[in-house]
């Protein structure tokens, strides 16, 4: 195991989403955050289906730091209920490993 997660959010398509990645590196939720182009996301929501321009971002951290992240995605995040996915990392290499471990720490 090498106590790794991606974590698969989405942001509306303004300069939050830019503040947010900042954020995350800067206190050390992330080891890094990707922030891909604008899409646009077609989905139910309250009973009505909506579009709207949106940008993906992908978070890359430990285990550990989850929990701490996903409160702090709350936090920050405009959205009422925002998108949080974790997707198994397990795989990664293992100096891939050692330096997001080495960014955001093993607090294991």
């Amino acid at each position: 195991m090498r106590n790794l997660a991606v974590v698969l959010t989405t942001m509306p398509d303004d300069a939050r989403t830019d503040e947010l990645a900042r954020t995350l590196v800067d206190e050390k939720l992330a080891a890094c955050v990707n922030v891909y182009a604008p899409m646009m996301s077609t989905y139910r929501w309250k009973g009505a289906i909506e579009r709207e321009a949106e940008r993906q971002i992908v978070i890359k951290t430990t285990v550990d730091r989850l929990d701490e992240l996903r409160s702090r995605l709350h936090e920050l995040h405009p959205y009422e209920l925002p998108e949080f996915l974790v997707l198994n990392a397990d795989q990664a290499s293992a100096a891939y490993a050692a330096w997001v471990i080495d960014v955001v720490g093993d607090i294991r």
